[in-house]
């Protein structure tokens, strides 16, 4: 098969389109012919030796990047139930990866059968981004009186926060980078679209939510530094500052004093707390494909062919995508 190989930790150029063999399905696993393969932005981080935040560690070299992935399954291993055998398939593999290639082993514990009405692509979406942003927002109650100000609104789990509050009946105000995003922030339903380069994007979301009478109320933080620290300056008595990244670097000081006088609180909802509060990573991942496959959430997918994994990771590494980024054998 052909499949991206990490020989050495380092730069994106790293990662090696090459034939190497088939991998074998053990006890209890299935192989899938790959049909999408999910990048993550973690996946950057461990191509450099550095899983950063992440509860996970570098795999030993050389590796095939990746942990999710959708297809067919093709193989079985001995003991696994043979109804899996050539069914449509998305799994998340969990901490060995393998996904960046034509075929991938998973254990079957781990399969979902692919929803009707869901390509490859989208339920890789779902399965990793999709699991994450149901897990976000169980920390917060959204409705009708709520203004979530959602900062990265063109990623791939922006993309799926604004749909989650528009559908709840909130009023959703989408930070993006650039005007090509923000116009993709708009059409994913955002009340307003703003460009959060722009030195004066604060003042422009404070008019906007004055002349509507409604403060902010939620910040969905996957970007933090000075951006994060100005949108919570936003957020009303009362709010929550919800953070998920900091791929802007770390945001100043929110001190007890000040979130006490103010009245909000700030924060992480990634982690075991995540986790227990969805009834486990299995139970948030069939949530979010049933989610998709109803239609109330459509993830947004950019892909890229499997042999150009080096050019999908500098994209995600300097914010040139939009949604979730998919790789296609």
């Amino acid at each position: 098969m052909h499949a991206i190989r990490l020989h050495a930790f380092g730069p994106a150029e790293n990662l090696v389109h090459e034939r190497t063999k088939d991998p074998l399905p053990a006890p209890g696993q299935v192989r899938v012919a790959v049909a999408a393969a999910g990048v993550h932005l973690l996946d950057t981080h461990l191509r450099e030796g550095r899983p950063g935040p992440y509860p996970i560690t570098a795999a030993d070299l050389p590796t095939i990047p990746g942990r999710e992935i959708a297809g067919t399954v093709e193989s079985l291993g001995e003991g696994t139930d043979p109804a899996w055998l050539g069914r449509e398939v998305v799994a998340h593999i969990g901490a060995a990866p393998g996904g960046y290639a034509e075929l991938a082993v998973v254990d079957a514990e781990k399969l979902h059968p692919l929803p009707a009405g869901l390509d490859a692509a989208e339920a890789v979406a779902m399965i990793g981004t999709g699991r994450t942003t149901l897990g976000i927002v169980q920390f917060t109650d959204l409705g009708p009186g709520s203004v979530a100000l959602v900062t990265a609104a063109a990623g791939g789990i922006g993309t799926l926060l604004v749909q989650y509050a528009k559908n709840t009946g909130a009023t959703v105000v989408g930070l993006a980078g650039g005007p090509a995003k923000t116009a993709r922030v708009t059409e994913n339903g955002a009340d307003l679209a703003v460009d959060y380069t722009l030195p004066d994007w604060p003042r422009r979301v404070r008019s906007h939510l004055e002349a509507l009478g409604r403060p902010a109320t939620v910040v969905f933080d996957a970007v933090g530094g000075i951006t994060a620290r100005a949108a919570v300056d936003l957020l009303a008595p009362g709010g929550q500052h919800l953070v998920y990244g900091t791929s802007g670097g770390r945001t100043p000081a929110l001190g007890e004093k000040e979130l006490a006088e103010r009245g909000i609180t700030s924060r992480s909802v990634l982690g075991p707390a995540m986790i227990e509060k969805g009834g486990g990573m299995r139970a948030l991942e069939t949530r979010s494909l049933a989610e998709a496959a109803a239609g109330r959430l459509r993830p947004t997918v950019q892909r890229f062919p499997l042999a150009e994994a080096a050019e999908a990771h500098r994209a995600l590494e300097t914010r040139g995508t939009v949604g979730k980024v998919v790789l296609v054998p």
